[in-house]
């Protein structure tokens, strides 16, 4: 394998990563609910983006170290970059702040790679 370039295996379906997405973001809410004091569903503009700065820490941090975040976890997700190792903070915050306006993750090559993930060098694949 060439180091830099990533197999285009790539067959983990769409409602799994969903799946992943929602538990993150249930996750993401529960922690800021209690750590920041915000109401479940979220009140207004400002409680929305304190969730989302729990989710983009909680997962960009997961990610980065491990491979993967809890609902990748629980899905069987793991995200890898080039050399098969997780991807390391740096990557894994580009690619976790490109999934929060969404369009990002939804724009897919042939092989399932969103361009977040095309961004950070990474992929998604199924243990």
């Amino acid at each position: 394998m060439i180091v830099g370039r990533l197999p285009s295996v790539d067959n983990v379906s769409l409602g799994r990563r969903f799946g992943a997405l929602v538990v993150d973001w249930l996750i993401a809410s529960l922690s800021a609910a209690a750590v920041a004091g915000v109401s479940y569903p979220p009140e207004n503009v400002r409680q929305n983006l304190i969730i989302t700065g729990f989710s983009v820490v909680e997962v960009a941090v997961l990610t980065g170290l491990l491979g993967f975040s809890i609902g990748k976890r629980l899905f069987s997700l793991k995200v890898e970059g080039p050399d098969g190792n997780p991807i390391g903070l740096p990557r894994a915050v580009l690619r976790t702040l490109l999934m929060v306006p969404v369009i990002p993750a939804l724009v897919m090559t042939k092989d399932r790679r969103g361009l977040h993930d095309l961004a950070a060098r990474s992929r998604v694949i199924r243990v």
